[in-house]
């Protein structure tokens, strides 16, 4: 995202809180006002005390004038502090929550193709550092900017001949900052790219530790951080350094202008065209000068930084959403399971084609298998079915409803999912459960898991229901992980049944009595089976040949044997 489109979406965050900015601004006004009165204090105070006698009173006066300035520009600075950070953190609490309810409705390709890692990296990480820029713009670049207005009126006043000098001298530091800043911007974007790409494989890492234990992959996972280590390393050593590289040449630049201002005013004050005192003055006020333009190119860096971390986060939120529910979607309710596939077809890329022409009517209460080689398109088929992803061509009807013309919430409460890949979360054992129908009594709750035989190693845990896990399942095993998603099924009891290889990681004796369970379950029930073990499938109404996206072959177990196609090569081999 370019630069000039990001800084234009942070000003539309930013305008939610106009009053507060103003008021920033005007505090901002204020403390400088009294910080250039300070130094015409000052000036006085010395003016009183080069005149040969010294007025004692007058300094005083002076003196009590600059410690109550002082004091007020301190109470000022606190308060504009205050309302920098309630703007700042209520401005990142906004794109947080807008990225994080963004998430929520981007289509699953978008998280398919994306390391989970890096997407956490944009919405915590970038919006931090987003935050920290955009709190040294608000505190620094208000005063600076004003800062320099006000002197330069002031310096006019005393002498025009000395802020000429001043005034050509200073816009080097400016151009300075503006040539580092433009190349900085590039290093900065590949490190923030390189820092969620680390990210995304420390999570990795974490999330498949005992996979990378069991293949003895320690050493390969060091080298791969590494490299993505080393990278980030000399990324951000690069755009730090040239970033760095701005303060000391905008400082020199200013040195500059105070030995040139002290050198024409040593001559004025010796033609007597100027008191000490003024010179004095006007020395503080082309220090005053130069500073902001210092911190503005200190600023200017940071922003650099956080327009980088914030351009990621935009991409995120300005991502393509998924295609919402149409107005006059119907709520589908208590659905018999009548699902048909007319001239379906569908791939994940253009160039890349998966499923064409599919065609299948399954009637209400059958049980239909899905079988096929890796890659054939079988779990393709349930997320079709699901509707995580929608069809490019054709038509998929439940109960004569297009399912484009139903909510995609009524849809999914009417099928119930058991894959190879468990879902659950933190929590109770009891809340894992009971998280297709929460409103479930603890007694029907128990009845399901002791149809999905989960009963009795729940109540071997410390604390039986109660047992707290963790994020997909914690200390339990795969099987048990398992069962527990079968025994949420067993409670919810949905009219349509989907089964991706469901009892993979449990014992041969759990898996027989969990299939008579899924039997007595699928009784009335359409119930679709992906397998790849061809004996837990011999009973199914229909069985489903898929092979590169297209189904060769339909019938029940005995009918494609006797056919003696590509089933019955799989079966026998």
């Amino acid at each position: 995202m370019k630069q000039g489109k990001v800084l234009k979406k942070v000003f539309s965050y930013l305008k939610r809180y106009n009053w507060l900015m103003l008021l920033s601004v005007l505090f901002a006004a204020v403390i400088v006002a009294l910080t250039l009165y300070v130094p015409i204090l000052i000036g006085d105070a010395i003016d009183a005390i080069a005149e040969g006698a010294v007025n004692f009173e007058l300094v005083m006066f002076y003196l009590k004038r600059v410690v109550a300035v002082v004091l007020a520009t301190a109470l000022l600075q606190w308060l504009m502090n205050v309302i920098n950070n309630h703007v700042t953190y209520h401005v990142v609490r906004d794109i947080r929550k807008e990225a994080f309810d963004k998430l929520q409705i981007l289509p699953l390709k978008y998280v398919d193709r994306h390391p989970y890692g890096e997407i956490v990296s944009r919405i915590i990480t970038d919006v931090d550092t987003f935050a920290d820029g955009l709190l040294m713009g608000f505190t620094q670049l208000f005063t600076g900017i004003v800062t320099i207005l006000g002197t330069l009126v002031i310096m006019l006043t005393l002498n025009p001949m000395i802020t000429l000098v001043v005034v050509v001298i200073t816009p080097l530091s400016l151009f300075v900052a503006n040539f580092i800043a433009t190349h900085t911007y590039a290093m900065f974007k590949t490190q923030s790219e390189t820092r969620g790409e680390q990210t995304a494989f420390v999570e990795e890492m974490i999330g498949n530790a005992k996979v990378v234990k069991a293949f003895g992959r320690e050493d390969e996972s060091m080298e791969v951080f590494d490299d993505i280590n080393d990278r980030l390393q000399k990324c951000s050593l690069k755009a730090i350094f040239y970033s760095s590289l701005t303060n000391p040449c905008t400082r020199f630049v200013n040195s500059i202008v105070y030995a040139c201002v002290a050198l024409t005013g040593a001559f004025t004050v010796l033609s007597g065209n100027m008191t000490v005192g003024i010179l004095s003055c006007f020395l503080n006020y082309a220090n005053q000068y130069t500073k902001p333009f210092n911190e503005v190119s200190g600023v200017v860096t940071e922003l650099q930084n956080a327009i980088a971390c914030a351009g990621r986060i935009f991409e995120l939120i300005e991502e393509q959403p998924q295609v919402p529910d149409e107005a006059s979607a119907a709520e589908l309710s208590d659905a018999s399971g009548e699902i048909v596939c007319e001239n379906v077809s569908f791939s994940y890329t253009p160039e890349q084609k998966l499923i064409e022409d599919f065609n299948v009517r399954v009637k209400p209460g059958q049980k239909v298998a899905i079988v096929g080689p890796t890659g054939c398109g079988k779990t393709t088929v349930i997320n079709l079915l699901m509707r995580f992803y929608d069809v490019k061509s054709g038509e998929i009807k439940v109960d004569g409803n297009e399912i484009r013309h139903v909510t995609r919430k009524s849809l999914r409460q009417n099928y119930g999912m058991v894959l190879q890949e468990t879902w659950l979360k933190s929590g109770t054992i009891r809340d894992n459960i009971k998280m297709g129908k929460p409103q479930a009594t603890d007694e029907e709750m128990i009845e399901a898991a002791k149809a999905a035989y989960a009963h009795s190693f729940i109540k071997r845990l410390p604390k039986g229901y109660d047992t707290v896990i963790g994020e997909d399942g914690g200390m339990l095993s795969q099987g048990q992980k398992q069962l527990l998603c079968i025994s949420r099924i067993m409670l919810s009891l949905p009219p349509m049944l989907i089964l991706d290889e469901a009892t993979s990681s449990i014992d041969t004796r759990t898996e027989m009595k969990i299939q008579s369970a899924f039997t007595r379950l699928m009784q009335g029930r359409t119930s679709f089976i992906v397998a790849h073990r061809l004996s837990t499938i011999r009973d199914a109404d229909i069985i489903l040949v898929m092979k590169d996206g297209n189904i060769i072959e339909q019938g029940n177990h005995q009918e494609l044997l006797a056919a003696g196609g590509f089933y019955a090569q799989l079966y026998n081999s």
